[in-house]
């Protein structure tokens, strides 16, 4: 094997276990061996579910021996962030209130990862609530790239366990980029799917009109291998979709010739890092190079006036979530988190009504952007990793907090687009840089087709943390 055994993508592992040349108990094993050696310092997980994981191995070595094979990631161990339910394990959701909560059932997608024979690792840490900031009585993941430096928002367990070689997916949310951010500054590929494409039926809320449930890999192709376990309708989710799931995969190897792909060269270029700019421009033209159309194209001008209605909605159902909580046993949260729960609480319906107005003009002028193309080439993020303190992980909130930081992100929120965020580089730190593409509604293949062929002539996201 090129890679050491907890780098292989999902797609080469899944092969060595159908062969019968590696066994899911032997993977197992090692990956619980390399959590309890660096996993002290990295911090990304909350629990280790060591016991379960060899038993649920063992079964899957049972089952494969006897021919009983159930696809790509029969026997291959994930990890989930820690606000999907599970039962009989703590589900904390990164906050103090929950810290003794056992679910007495499975949320979809962990049933659904069951019946794909996929081995549960453990439960991710992240911030309160899947907001911005750490709860004091839980630990803050530290970016493998580089220590006391942002591991990435929400998500950020799922992102330092995918990049260190802790798990061979994770599982993140995403409600104003808390799946591209951990993957952008982590060096993981992130796929936030379209609203409702997953089920959220026992997935912890922050904000649940903007919540969207996917998954953090190495690679685009396990993207589209955990995207096709986890999609579908659900009868305990109203609000996942009906529409069928299509073969994640089924696209792969086409290339990008002749896919029409937008660009909006100031809004990819301003009041970001040169070399991240410079790194994205150079992303875009690969794809040229590999087909791939390009189209220029603008973003909403209003954008920076509609990214103001964000904390808004967030907060508000966030609020909403909360109430069995808060107020009452408000000095349990963390200082931002409170904070962000008492501006919540704060809003009238106008002001949700109004921010719920712009929210919906956003999106509308977003669709005026999307007309004409399949995707939009932009960077995930503004900026690669950058030093963090404990006092940026535990609150308050900052003075100078501004939304228009999370602009690469929020509008696919507010939109429910599906998105894509893809290594592209390393900055003069050596620190990860990201671009994103941006699809049509229920447009995951064609996002996996094309991080397929992007990352079939660059090795962005073979490149792995120095010490790990």
């Amino acid at each position: 094997m090129e890679e050491p055994l907890h780098y292989l993508s999902i797609l080469d592992l899944s092969k060595l276990i159908k062969e019968k040349k590696i066994s899911p108990v032997e993977v197992t094993e090692h990956l619980l061996g390399r959590i309890d050696a660096v996993d002290t310092e990295l911090k990304s997980y909350a629990t280790v579910t060591a016991e379960m994981a060899m038993d649920q191995a063992q079964i899957a070595e049972q089952q494969i021996m006897s021919g009983d094979y159930l696809g790509f990631l029969h026997g291959v161990p994930i990890a989930l962030k820690d606000l999907c339910f599970t039962k009989g394990v703590r589900t904390m959701g990164g906050t103090a209130v929950l810290k003794d909560f056992k679910p007495a059932y499975d949320a979809t997608i962990v049933v659904r990862f069951r019946a794909a024979g996929a081995i549960l690792l453990g439960k991710l840490n992240l911030t309160e609530g899947a907001m911005a900031g750490y709860n004091p009585k839980r630990e803050v993941p530290q970016n493998p790239w580089k220590e006391d430096h942002w591991p990435g928002a929400s998500s950020s367990g799922s992102g330092v366990a995918a990049a260190a070689g802790l798990a061979y997916a994770t599982i993140g949310s995403d409600t104003g980029g808390s799946i591209r951010h951990p993957a952008a500054v982590c060096g993981t590929v992130g796929l936030k799917p379209t609203w409702g494409r997953v089920s959220r039926y026992g997935v912890l809320d922050l904000a649940q009109s903007l919540d969207h449930v996917g998954p953090l890999t190495r690679s685009a192709i396990d993207a589209g291998i955990i995207m096709q376990t986890i999609s579908g309708s659900d009868v305990n989710d109203p609000t996942a979709l009906l529409d069928p799931v299509p073969d994640m995969l089924m696209n792969v190897e086409s290339g990008i010739k002749g896919i029409r792909i937008g660009w909006d060269s100031e809004y990819s270029s301003r009041d970001i890092e040169a070399d991240f700019a410079v790194a994205v421009a150079d992303g875009l033209k690969i794809m040229s190079e590999l087909g791939a159309e390009i189209i220029e194209v603008s973003m909403p001008k209003k954008l920076r006036e509609y990214m103001q209605a964000w904390p808004v909605l967030c907060s508000s159902e966030a609020a909403f979530a909360h109430q069995e909580f808060y107020p009452e046993r408000s000095e349990d949260y963390g200082l931002w988190f409170r904070e962000w729960l008492r501006q919540g609480a704060g809003y009238s319906a106008i002001d949700y009504a109004r921010a719920q107005e712009s929210r919906q003009e956003c999106n509308g002028a977003l669709m005026g952007t999307m007309d004409g193309i399949d995707l939009l080439l932009c960077p995930s993020t503004p900026r690669a990793a950058y030093p963090y303190t404990e006092k940026n992980a535990y609150g308050p909130i900052p003075q100078n907090r501004d939304p228009w930081d999370s602009r690469f992100t929020v509008p696919m929120d507010f939109s429910g687009l599906p998105t894509i965020a893809l290594p592209c580089g390393l900055n003069a730190n050596q620190l990860p840089l990201s671009l994103q593409l941006v699809g049509n509604r229920l447009s995951e293949p064609l996002l996996v087709q094309a991080g397929a062929a992007f990352q079939s002539v660059t090795n962005f996201h073979k490149l792995r943390p120095p010490r790990w």
